[in-house]
């Protein structure tokens, strides 16, 4: 993907709504935020985190099932998207962390395999104060006027893809897309993300650049890339994967910045060899 890098259930306070055989959608409460989660499945556990502007249940939607079916599937939302709470607080890759790492915690995993999409891509106007808020609000605004047709066109420009988009943005996705732009808290969140990204030391180097640090894994890491990715080139993944000692890559052709909903047959089929 672009980039991949790759319990007891009992106490969540809501009786969880089944999604499948195997898997369920609840909420917990880890301290003070409430958190909207997937889960089910047996085995090993995998947890999955999604990208920006995205949730558990919308970037996994193909994916989840499939993987349910040999381990134990996490796939939370992350604070300020999906269902889960969205505080007034400032967004960044260092807080999502801790998330994702008090979510184990309180999930009773020890260890687990992670399976991460890309935080980012391409912010353009989003960046700058003001004209940010005003470019949400048109894009939470045309979710709702603009035909189903045009939103997919405009996706597929952004991500790459080049696959029958009434499939992978079916009308249920754009249903939970809505939802998620019209809910209270969501652009300020997203917004605070994305400039936390885009700050002076990010961008000449700053905290968000590991590249010098690669070498320094001691676990296996598995890149799955789509070989039409506009935003992050393969270059990129042939070179991480290069200066990482354990590190491999597959690349998925005829997909672009996200391969695990363009070619999910064969995105889990890659994902299954590696896990297994």
């Amino acid at each position: 993907m672009s980039p991949f890098w790759a319990l007891p259930m009992d106490r969540d306070d809501k009786a969880p709504r089944p999604i499948s055989r195997k898997l369920h959608s609840g909420f917990i409460d880890i301290g003070n935020l409430r958190v909207h989660h997937m889960y089910g499945g047996r085995g090993s556990p995998v947890v999955f985190v999604h990208g920006l502007g995205s949730s558990g249940y919308m970037e996994w939607r193909s994916n989840l099932d499939s993987v349910a079916v040999r381990h134990r599937v996490f796939a939370p939302d992350l604070p300020g998207f999906g269902r889960t709470d969205k505080p007034r607080v400032r967004y960044t890759v260092p807080y999502f962390a801790r998330f994702v790492r008090r979510y184990m915690e309180d999930r009773g995993l020890r260890s687990a395999a992670l399976v991460g999409t890309s935080l980012g891509g391409a912010y353009g106007l989003v960046t700058v104060p003001r004209v940010g808020e005003a470019v949400m609000n048109f894009a939470r605004d045309a979710l709702t006027w603009a035909p189903a047709t045009l939103v997919r066109r405009v996706a597929a420009r952004y991500s790459g893809a080049s696959v029958d988009l009434n499939r992978t943005m079916d009308d249920g996705y754009l249903n939970d897309l809505r939802e998620m732009y019209a809910a209270a808290g969501f652009r300020e969140a997203y917004l605070s993300t994305v400039r936390s990204l885009v700050n002076p030391r990010a961008l000449f180097g700053g905290q968000h650049d590991v590249t010098r640090r690669l070498s320094e894994l001691k676990i296996p890491v598995h890149l799955i890339w789509g070989a039409d990715d506009p935003l992050f080139p393969l270059a990129h993944a042939e070179r991480a994967s290069s200066m990482m000692g354990r590190g491999s890559l597959a690349v998925i052709y005829g997909a672009g910045h996200t391969p695990q909903a363009e070619r999910p047959e064969e995105f889990n089929r890659v994902l299954h060899e590696f896990l297994d």
